[in-house]
């Protein structure tokens, strides 16, 4: 069986290749761990390999990762999840990116019961690329409302975009999903261009990293081919 670090390595590779394929500059694509249900011991383990950016989903698990982590002052923060309301506190006090903004609501709570002490919240607008009933996301309607109104809040830094495309879907209908957040993108830049950097595109994951580089992806989540089958 591989280790963590050998399948850091084989990623990592299939990222530079990808990106140099594309024409992108070398370090142009992050590498984000999904370490949801893996125990902290797994991402040490990770963060020992160079991997330094970890993705969770469930906020009480994580907030018991970092504590039994803490000692790891370079360790990087992302919340993936769906948020809940009653989860914003911790979510705003405890991470350094949320991958899964995707309404008013969940943003002027982040932004409010962020600490002005720390840096500026990263977020990603989440959108709901298939308009699958079962995913959480907004409308590519309602981006440029919600970039606007979150332009406002002293405390989040507006990055980009996040999708979970359906997977299911033929591999033509996956490209244009990811070519679809893409333009989405673009087209943010130009109706709101004071919305920070934006600059990110969360896109891909172990079966697909490959074509969402090659679509414009700068975050690609990667949890199986890390760690293996849960």
């Amino acid at each position: 069986m591989s280790s963590i670090a050998d399948n850091i390595g084989t990623v990592t590779r299939r990222i530079q290749k990808a990106t140099l394929k594309s024409g992108r500059k070398a370090n142009s694509v992050r590498l984000l761990a999904v370490s949801k249900k893996r125990p902290a011991e797994d991402l040490r383990t990770a963060f020992d390999a160079g991997q330094r950016a970890f993705g969770e989903s469930y906020v009480q698990e994580a907030l018991d990762k970092m504590e039994a982590l803490a000692d790891l002052d370079a360790i990087e923060w992302h919340f993936i999840g769906p948020i809940q309301s009653n989860k914003t506190r911790q979510i705003a006090e405890a991470f350094d990116w949320v991958h899964s903004v995707d309404r008013l609501k969940i943003a002027h709570r982040l932004d409010e019961q962020r600490d002005s002490a720390l840096p500026p919240l990263n977020v990603c607008l989440q959108v709901n690329i298939n308009n699958e009933a079962s995913k959480s996301g907004c409308s590519l309607e309602d981006l440029t409302e919600l970039a606007d109104a979150i332009e406002e809040m002293p405390n989040l830094s507006l990055r980009g975009l996040m999708a979970i495309p359906d997977p299911d879907q033929p591999e033509a209908a996956l490209r244009s999903s990811f070519r679809k957040l893409a333009n989405a993108l673009k087209k943010l830049r130009q109706e709101a261009p004071g919305s920070g950097p934006l600059d990110t595109l969360s896109m891909g994951m172990s079966d697909d990293l490959e074509m969402a580089i090659e679509e414009g992806s700068t975050w690609v989540r990667v949890g199986t081919a890390l760690f293996g089958p849960r």
